[in-house]
């Protein structure tokens, strides 16, 4: 019986200490990868993300993917990640009015996702008023979303929500309610257990939350937290998280949900290669040397820490995997 396989990925600006092409890339490439999430770059003009490169950088930045030998598994946009409502709510985040967004950032990120040749955007699911009541927005952020994967369905993508802290789709049990509401092969979810656990999730509660988020996953980010306090938090200060950890210590239980995962690959696996997707990704995002809202850092070295903590987890649950060997090198030297 063949082994259920991921396809091991990363946000490469994680590993990169100037976030430079040939500092993201190499690290990669030495690291044995081969799928890498494209958020922040320096393209020869300063950092920026990936949403506002220009024409020139775009070109320079598909020539280093070419010679690196990768391949991008998602645009890791920031598209959902700003205000539901124009109201000062004491928080530092952007509104954006949503007839405009829909019209220009969204077919933006759709048509630089299709330049590279990825089928995936990863989003989020905005931000309601701090300290309001999420029920009184979740409509509006499901009728926002609904149009955003919409948008994305009629570019051939995939729309990825990814659950984190603060959003209105903060937990699994609310990403599955929006899921089965806005019912579009469009629309996936994107699972990662660090964030859940900096909201006060226990392990049991973390796969408690991903076992919701099945019925409508598409992908998992990989990042893992060592929370210092008990108890759910109504609101997090993502820019003073400081614990996360590699993934086979932390407190998600990776161990326990990638055992899951492994027997219900084949049919993930199906869901995503319909959508054109050559596989399941899993996505490291580890931010093991400093996390924020909209991104985080881990350097080359942790970076290699917590690929090989994944690939140890993998290897205990029974999820194949694979890196760059010799064929490899043989391959691009025709042999």
């Amino acid at each position: 019986m063949k082994q259920p396989a991921v396809l091991l990925s990363g946000f490469s600006d994680e590993a990169a200490n100037q976030k430079t092409l040939d500092q993201q890339f190499s690290a990669f490439a030495a690291l044995g990868l081969r799928y890498f999430s494209i958020r922040f770059v320096d393209a020869g003009n300063g950092v920026k993300n990936v949403m506002g490169l220009a024409p020139d950088e775009l070109e320079a930045v598909k020539q280093k993917i070419d010679e690196y030998g990768l391949s991008v598994s998602s645009l890791g946009s920031p598209i959902g990640k700003v205000k539901l409502c124009d109201i000062d709510d004491g928080t530092t985040t952007a509104y954006r009015p949503f007839d405009q967004y829909i019209v220009e950032e969204v077919p933006r990120a759709c048509e630089l996702a299709n330049s590279f040749g990825s089928k995936l955007i990863r989003g989020f699911s905005f931000y309601h008023p701090k300290a309001s009541s999420l029920d009184e927005h979740f409509g509006q952020a499901t009728d926002q979303v609904g149009k955003i994967a919409e948008v994305c369905d009629s570019h051939g993508l995939t729309y990825g929500l990814e659950v984190e802290a603060n959003l209105v789709g903060q937990n699994g049990e609310l990403l599955a309610k929006m899921h089965q509401q806005i019912n579009s092969d469009a629309l996936v979810l994107i699972f990662d257990g660090g964030n859940l656990v900096t909201m006060g999730y226990s392990a049991d509660e973390v796969f408690e939350q991903y076992e919701l988020m099945k019925p409508g996953l598409g992908w998992l980010h990989i990042k893992d937290f060592l929370n210092p306090q008990t108890g759910k938090v109504d609101h997090v200060d993502e820019e003073a998280l400081k614990h996360f950890v590699p993934a086979d210590i932390g407190d998600s239980g990776h161990q326990k949900i990638l055992a899951d995962l492994a027997g219900f690959l084949p049919h993930l696996e199906s869901r995503m290669v319909a959508r054109g997707v050559p596989g399941v990704f899993l996505d490291l995002e580890p931010h093991v040397k400093g996390g924020g809202q909209f991104g985080g850092f881990s350097g080359p070295d942790g970076f290699g820490v917590a690929l090989r903590a994944l690939c140890r987890v993998c290897d205990q649950a029974g999820i194949g995997y694979r890196l760059r060997d010799f064929s490899d090198i043989q391959k691009d030297r025709g042999f």
